[in-house]
């Protein structure tokens, strides 16, 4: 059976219940700035990105002008929700200690917020210090659905792409893997889950979609050995 060179697991929304979090207080901020919006939408339109990406895409799309000021104010009341609410999906501490291969984070989070989100979790004992990628902390500072922040992890570990496989909930970061060239596996174990999810996942390129984090062994030994044939 084919080894994978590096497992690549996204980090809010598929290892941590963070994602809807984020939304519901993200849409609050925006609602109040004139752009009505529940988190759960936020979640539909908008799971993958920048704060800052989202608004820019408001921006373009509905016309409506928005404060840069909303970024700052929104990363602390994210943080403060956060750390007191986060929680880690049911089953993600043993799939990741399941993964023979490197293992690492690719996410659009700061890498301050994924180490305090990792600690609270627990799941900070699987990942060391070199095994935390932050789309934003990369040479280009590009978030997904760019590809840089995967091949940056992919570069660090010499792991050839067509032979590493990441886990994603999103579209756009689903997008950014496989522009990198990279095999995907899609994720609706999280709360933001909602009616088509699974099948977005697999329009995007997703080559199967689990919704339990049980799954995750078998299928990727099954993924592995199909790449051999």
């Amino acid at each position: 059976m084919n080894q994978p060179d590096l497992v690549i697991f996204d980090f809010d929304g598929t290892l941590v219940d963070s994602e809807i979090i984020a939304a519901r207080v993200e849409a609050d901020l925006l609602t109040r700035a004139g752009f009505p919006i529940t988190g759960e939408e936020m979640c539909v339109r908008y799971a993958g990105l920048t704060f800052k990406d989202i608004m820019l895409r408001i921006e373009e799309e509905a016309h409506v002008p928005l404060q840069a000021s909303l970024i700052g104010e929104a990363e602390v009341l994210v943080d403060r929700k956060l750390r007191a609410e986060v929680r880690m999906i049911d089953g993600a501490r043993a799939a990741v200690a399941a993964v023979g291969a490197k293992r690492c984070i690719c996410s659009n989070s700061r890498t301050e917020r994924i180490r305090f989100m990792l600690e609270k979790t627990g799941l900070d004992h699987l990942f060391g210090a070199d095994d935390v990628f932050s789309a934003l902390s990369t040479p280009s500072g590009r978030p997904k659905p760019a590809p840089d922040v995967f091949l940056h992890a992919a570069k660090h570990y010499a792991a050839d792409p067509a032979n590493t496989f990441v886990v994603e909930d999103s579209v756009h970061g689903i997008h950014g893997a496989k522009a990198a060239g990279m095999r995907v596996i899609g994720f609706t174990g999280a709360a933001h889950t909602y009616p088509g999810h699974a099948d977005m996942l697999t329009d995007a390129g997703a080559e199967t979609v689990i919704h339990r984090w049980s799954d995750f062994r078998g299928v990727l030994a099954a993924l592995a050995e199909w790449s051999d044939a």
